[in-house]
């Protein structure tokens, strides 16, 4: 982990930058597909999802969560990237979804940069890597 200085042009321009945004997808969705079939089931996702820790914490501090809540939760995440509804996410569903969740977080922070805490490997982190290899290679 590492804390990095972002803003919402950060992830923008990296969502933007099809080259990149595609490769991480697939370096992504190519460590998730455990069964190498072309598809992230429940299991192969929820792994991904529950990586996220988004209410077993709070403020950083672990909380301890209705187990059966945390199920909801990830089975409603689950069908949120499961576009055609067949118990299965592709490559371009997760693609789509990963996309749409960057860009409503982009818009989230706007355009003020925030220090975060960005784990090691993370589509953020990739983002923030991104830009800081254009600055200086302009530089």
């Amino acid at each position: 982990m590492s804390v990095e200085v972002l803003d919402g042009a950060t992830i923008v321009n990296f969502v933007e930058d099809e080259e990149a945004f595609n490769g991480s997808i697939c370096d992504r969705f190519s460590l998730l597909d455990t069964d190498h079939d072309g598809l992230l089931s429940y299991a192969e996702l929820l792994k991904e999802l529950q990586s996220l820790r988004v209410f077993e914490t709070h403020f950083g501090i672990d909380v301890k969560t209705d187990p059966k809540e945390l199920a909801r939760v990830y089975n409603s995440l689950f069908v949120q990237f499961d576009h055609d509804s067949n118990g299965t996410v592709d490559l371009e569903e997760f693609k789509a979804e990963t996309k749409r969740i960057m860009l409503a977080m982009a818009n989230g922070l706007g355009f003020l940069p925030v220090q975060m805490v960005l784990e090691e490997g993370s589509f953020l982190k990739k983002a923030v890597e991104r830009e800081s290899t254009k600055l200086a290679l302009a530089a």
